[in-house]
């Protein structure tokens, strides 16, 4: 941790390619724990203009030249450098109020999302800088008209404004799809934790990976940022529901139409099911992991558990259970091993937790904890943000508004007993929309009504059992492959959720026009687009082959032995292609079959060229579809032709996507699916290059 005799450090900002310190010297920032002066932070002075412009003019035309794998790639090292400093991060989270534990997901889990999302872009993307999205749709009957959804970079700037509960993973998760999609970052941390935001970003930009204008950072007040924002720009908030209705509300994001994702505080709720009594792993393990939530970030988090269902006969159980485990968590100093919780974000937080909690307890009773007294192994009451975890219960929870809706954002949740499936739905629905609920039951049929109740009003449902105990994440861990956010208090916006978050970042525009013009907009072949009939394309390394390149194969005729030799060979002998009468009994065949697999097989054998050569491997085929029966003398050709070409950045192969069209005797369309390889760039290979 910082030495707190040195001077507290003044925050600067990152914009315009510089960093930049406001006029004045700052307000102060304090240590959480301990009420130290830690940091100095302002902006006043800084060009908010110019910064956005900045981005734009810089940072964009810099990405957007990157393909998705190389942004991806850059991410990748960025994430492993980040976590070799991971450390010193440690260290200044402390003043945080976090303890280690409560830090890893902020820290190691921000990096650790970054580079998944590097991951999942590679795997899932191509190596492009345009997407395509969903089918190709015909929109003339000669095919001569076509349409197709594309996805490009937004040409603005993604503007983060983020939480202070997670300074380094509320940052980590929200550019690393910006960047992947294309799009300049400026990232506007809240002032209570800004240090340790810039901390990383000062690191980020120290490692040279990003190019100029790519990333910014504003801490302190944003002034009149939000007032030049355009209809490229977005804008994400992570905060409370207010302060984000009050920036949605901005007259240029209104004007503009600037998209705008806000993640907001919400009352989650996690309910116990009444299959899980006592004496039961799920009983146990929802003591757990309420226990976890309440305590976890000193309460701080915006996917805690503020809301507990249990049911009535089982609520005396939970509470001495809950009691129990509350009462062996030691509170004090973040910087001390034996401390399992932490301070608050600030003293002034803490009052307003407080001034929730009295408001909470017109409608409910104190059960565990005092919202005024702390016990502390160490630190001081009065200088660090301490509270100790509070459990209130609510009799009456239908009739209740006040804990259905004030969120006491810190160590406090509300027990709400409920008599059957329904009223624990109808209570978890009264929360008007929530990041995330649970429930905690080892009956399929319970969990199914439950999702099916929870689901249109929450943006997440975990659910927990004795099965999944050892591997579950947990109720309160937003994952980057899925999404976070909720609907209606909880803002109404999704973000991660894997690729689909990128996607949030570019612009998706339909375009049309002939096959031809379609393929060269794309990079991919469309069917009806030019084609090239030279040398057999598997002949053909990376570096030769185009878009459109195609063999037409000679026939092969489908036999009766043929069908019974591969049904002998396989062992699928299916009825209807080993007997007659019971095919022409059903309703799709008029007589025996060949087998689906045997066509995709034949038609292997008649467009693949057998010799080594630049294709290195075949690694399966996308939607295959059997469109129309093979019959005993039916004749089969096929058509292949290079679909799309996706080179990886790192490696001396890449993929290549072929059109493969199988047709009868009478030109009908029996088989269809791409065919997915591994090519060479170059052909031969050097030693070197084979022996990798």
């Amino acid at each position: 941790m910082k030495d707190e005799t040195l001077s507290p450090r003044r925050l600067e900002s990152y914009v315009v390619g510089a960093w930049r310190t406001g006029e004045g010297e700052g307000a102060p920032v304090a240590n959480a724990a301990t009420g130290v002066v830690h940091a100095l932070i302002g902006t006043k002075g800084l060009d908010f203009r110019a910064a956005l412009e900045w981005g734009r003019a810089v940072g964009g035309p810099a990405l957007r030249a990157m393909t998705i794998h190389q942004r991806a790639l850059m991410l990748k090292a960025l994430g492993l450098k980040l976590m070799e400093l991971k450390e010193d991060f440690y260290q200044e989270s402390f003043a945080t109020g976090a303890t280690r534990s409560d830090a890893w997901p902020d820290i190691e889990g921000g990096i650790g999302t970054m580079l998944t999302f590097a991951s999942k872009a590679r795997r899932e993307f191509p190596n492009a800088r345009v997407l395509t999205e969903g089918p190709v749709e015909t929109l003339a009957r000669d095919a001569s008209f076509m349409g197709q959804h594309i996805l490009t970079p937004m040409e603005g700037v993604a503007i983060h404004i983020n939480a202070y509960n997670f300074p380094v993973w509320g940052m980590l998760e929200k550019i690393a799809p910006s960047l992947i999609a294309g799009m300049p970052c400026l990232v506007k941390p809240a002032s209570q934790t800004a240090y340790l935001t810039e901390l990383v970003v000062r690191r980020m930009l120290e490692t040279g990976l990003l190019p100029d204008g790519a990333l910014q950072i504003v801490t302190g007040d944003p002034g009149d940022l939000l007032d030049h924002v355009t209809e490229q720009d977005v804008v994400t908030f992570t905060g409370s529901a207010t302060t984000g209705q009050m920036l949605r509300s901005k007259p240029a994001i209104i004007a503009n139409s600037v998209r705008f994702t806000m993640e907001a505080d919400s009352l989650n709720a996690s309910v116990l099911g009444a299959d899980a009594g006592p004496g039961t792993p799920e009983f146990d393990l929802f003591v757990r992991e309420v226990a976890r939530e309440m305590t976890a970030k000193a309460g701080q988090k915006c996917t805690a558990i503020r809301r507990i269902m249990v049911p009535r006969s089982h609520e005396t159980a939970f509470v001495e259970a809950l009691t129990a485990r509350l009462e062996q968590v030691p509170i004090g100093l973040p910087t001390d091993a034996s401390v399992r919780m932490g301070a608050l974000v600030s003293l002034k937080d803490r009052e307003t937790v407080r001034a929730r909690t009295s408001e909470l307890m017109t409608e409910a009773e104190l059960v565990v904890g005092d919202p005024e007294s702390c016990l502390l192994v160490s630190g001081d009451g009065e200088q660090g943000a301490f509270m100790a975890p509070v459990l209130l219960r609510s009799a009456n929870p239908q009739e209740g508004e006040a804990v259905h809706g004030i969120e006491a954002f810190g160590p406090v949740a509300t027990l709400m007993p409920y008599d059957d499936p329904e009223e624990a739905i109808a209570l978890c629905r009264k929360g008007r929309g929530s990041l995330v609920s649970s429930v905690f039951t080892d009956d399929g049929a319970l969990a199914a009504k439950m999702v099916a109740g929870l689901a249109s009003f929450h943006g997440r449902v975990m659910i927990g059992n004795r099965a999944s105990a050892k591997s579950s994440t947990g109720h309160g861990s937003p994952l980057a492959p899925l999404v976070h956010g909720g609907p209606g208090r909880a803002g109404g916006g999704e973000e991660m959720g894997g690729m689909r978050g990128v996607k949030h970042f570019m612009q998706r525009t339909a375009i049309q026009g002939a096959p031809a013009m379609l393929s060269a907009v794309t990079g991919q072949w469309v069917d009806g687009a030019p084609v090239q009939h030279d040398v057999h394309p598997f002949r053909k390394s990376l570096a030769d082959l185009e878009i459109g390149d195609q063999i037409v194969t000679d026939a092969r005729p489908v036999t009766q032995a043929d069908v019974e030799h591969f049904a002998e060979f396989t062992g699928d002998t299916f009825y209807a292609h080993m007997d007659s009468a019971a095919a022409k009994a059903n309703p799709f065949f008029e007589d025996r079959v060949a087998h689906g697999y045997l066509i995709a097989s034949f038609a292997a054998g008649l467009f693949v060229d057998p010799e080594p050569g630049p294709v290195l491997a075949n690694y399966g085929v996308d939607a295959m579809r059997f469109m129309m029966p093979v019959y005993f003398g039916d004749s089969l050709r096929v058509r292949l032709t290079c679909k799309e070409i996706n080179p990886r950045e790192n490696a001396e192969h890449g993929e290549v996507r072929w059109d493969c069209q199988v047709v009868n005797q009478k030109g009908e369309i029996v088989a269809h699916y791409d065919v997915l390889t591994m090519v060479a760039k170059s052909w031969p290979l050097s030693l070197s290059d084979a022996a990798e």
